[in-house]
This record gives C-alpha cells, structure tokens and sequence, in this order.
C-alpha cells in the first residue's frame, strides 16, 4: 500500500505543467527502487511526514478562523465580567423615621461618583429573602443586660423571620463562633442563642469581617445586626478591614450598642463612634438602648425597615475608574405633604474588585 502511494505521488510530481523545473520531477522506476530497497517502517514514516505536510498546507486559513472565534469569545467574556450590575439597597424615612413605602423608580435618581446612571432594575423589597446575621456580644460589660438581650433577640427572630429568609446565630467574646448556620428553623436558631456563654474580651471589629463574609456568596439581601456596647478590645482586624469586607458583601449593618449607664466613664466612645460610621456607609443604623424596651423598639424598627426597602440597580457606564472604590448616590425628588425633604440611606459605594 505505502509502493502504491509513492507511486502515485511520483506520477503527480511528474504532471507538472511545461515551465516547472525538471529537477522537481521524480521519476517512477527510481522511485520504486528506493521503496524496495527501504525497510517498511521507513515508507510508513514518510507517508506519515507527507500527510502532515498536506494537513499543514490546507489548515492554516481553518485555524486562524477558530485563533479569532476564540478571541472573539475571549473578548465578549470579558466585557460581560467587567459589566455587572450593581445592586444598591435603599432606605427612605419620613422626618419621624417612619419607612415611606409608595415611592416610584421615577422619584430616584442614581449617580455614581457624581455621574448619573440609568436605572436598570426597580422594585420594592418587602418579598426578596433576607439573609440575617444576628451578632449578639457576650463579654463581661454587657452582663448587666445579657438577658434582657437574649429576650429581645428571640422576639426579633420571631417577628423578622419568614420561611423563605435565613438567619445565623454569632457569639461575639474575644472569638467570633457561629453558633448556628443559616436557616429559617425557629427551634434551631431559639437554641442557638439560648446557649450564648460569656468570655472575656470583645471583637467587634472580627464580627464584623467574619459575619461579612459568611453573608458574602448569599443571594437577596444581607443584613448584619450587631448588639454590643461598643467597646472592641481584641480584634485582630481594624476598622477599615471590616468597613471593607461588609462593603464587599453588601452587608447592612445595624448596630444596636447597650448603654447601661449613659455617663458611665468607662464608655467606649471611639468604638460607639465607629459602630455609627459603619452603619452609615451600610445603609444600616445604629440605635441606643438602655432597657429591654428600647433593644424591643430598636428591634421592631429594623424589622419595619426591611420591609420597606427598595432595590435599586443599575449597569455602570464607566469602565474604568482612578479609584477601585466608586461612591454612589441615591437623591429623591418628592417631599412629604409638608414639603419637607426624606431621608435617604444606603451604602457608601462598592468595590469594583472581586472580594475573594
């Protein structure tokens, strides 16, 4: 078979037209003589050279259609990655703090570093899961309300929790345990908090990064309630670590700080202080309590918000920026009957770059 195919290629190279060379030409006795003459395997190595040699001739022109079919491809994976929509989660309160619920996507207006957007995605949250992280501190300054905290948790989780929202139990000592994961099992999350213990120290900041982080990869919104009172003694992350990380996840934050004694001397003002900033670039709020019923109206309050809330995305239409953090703005253009201007929170503004 190989003597067959040498002989027809010399027959081939022999029909070249009049002007070709001579020395191109291959005569067919020498040809069969050195297929004779060579060892089998030898022959199959050069119809094996020569096939390859044709299969190169002609794939060049397919092979660069494919190289460009998947740049192209290459190319529109990348726009679609460095285009997503950014999802921003709005509060808006009358004068009195009352959520205000009958507002339309045509009162909003969205600006991205001071840039306007186009508002893409509208709707009013009170049907969207929740995903709760409910952080409770049990160091030894908070003893005096400890229970009072516990009562007032399991009427939030009762008043909050619906079957298709997910809540997670946190200790907060000098660790940060999650004591339940997330689920809407009420026995579960009722046992979880029931078996909160005390330890020395306070990480709050640690709270919040690591309940950040459990909120990350979660679906709908995601909500962190911190309940301490303020005081951080042995985080091992800082201040703008955890700011970060609950930015990266899209955590509101809500800071329910326990003030047993409001002159008491031995307050933690710098950590109150940075518990309300963090709130504030959440779009969450923190609330002052002294007693079982205000950590009850605190809780009521947060509960109320979140089913007011609107969901307000949009697709950026700048690609690049000087910074990896762009601050957003949500302004309104309706007023109360008084004509008075609402209140609006949300967060500061996101990272363009992925967290993890």
């Amino acid at each position: 078979m190989v003597n067959l195919f040498l002989k027809k290629f010399a027959q081939a190279n022999n029909s070249l037209p009049p002007f070709a060379s001579k020395h191109f030409r291959i005569p067919v006795d020498i040809t069969m003589k050195l297929a004779r003459a060579l060892p089998p395997w030898f022959s199959l190595l050069c119809l094996l050279c020569v096939l390859g040699a044709i299969a190169l001739a002609q794939g060049p022109q397919q092979g660069n259609r494919l190289l460009q079919g998947a740049q192209s491809q290459k190319d529109e994976s990348t726009f679609r990655v460095n285009v997503r929509l950014v999802n921003v989660f709005t509060t808006v309160t009358d004068s009195r703090g009352a959520p205000v619920a009958d507002l339309t996507k045509d009162d909003f207006k969205l600006l991205e570093d001071g840039v306007p957007q186009t508002i893409k995605v509208f709707e009013k949250e009170s049907a969207i899961p929740l995903s709760i992280a409910l952080a409770i501190d049990t160091s030894p300054s908070t003893m005096r309300d400890f229970k009072l905290e516990l009562s007032s948790a399991h009427k939030f989780v009762h008043s909050i929790l619906r079957n298709e929202d997910r809540l997670s139990v946190f200790e907060v000592t000098e660790n940060v345990d999650q004591i339940t994961g997330f689920t809407s099992d009420l026995r579960r999350i009722e046992h979880g908090i029931d078996s909160l213990r005390t330890g020395p120290g306070t990480s709050i900041y640690d709270a919040i990064f690591l309940c950040s982080d459990a909120l990350l990869d979660r679906e709908g919104r995601k909500v962190l309630v911190l309940i301490t009172d303020g005081g951080d003694t042995t985080s091992k992350s800082d201040y703008n670590n955890a700011l970060r990380r609950a930015q990266q996840a899209e955590a509101i934050v809500y800071s329910i700080i326990v003030v047993p004694v409001e002159a008491d001397a031995g307050r933690n003002l710098g950590g109150e202080h940075a518990l309300i900033q963090i709130s504030k670039d959440t779009g969450g709020k923190y609330y002052y309590a002294e007693g079982e019923q205000q950590l009850d109206a605190a809780f009521r309050k947060i509960s109320d918000e979140l089913r007011t809330q609107y969901l307000i995305a949009f697709y950026p239409n700048r690609k690049v920026s000087d910074s990896s953090f762009r601050r957003l703005q949500v302004e309104l253009s309706k007023k109360d009957p008084e004509g008075r201007p609402y209140q609006v929170r949300h967060r500061a503004g996101y990272y363009t770059s992925p967290a993890k």
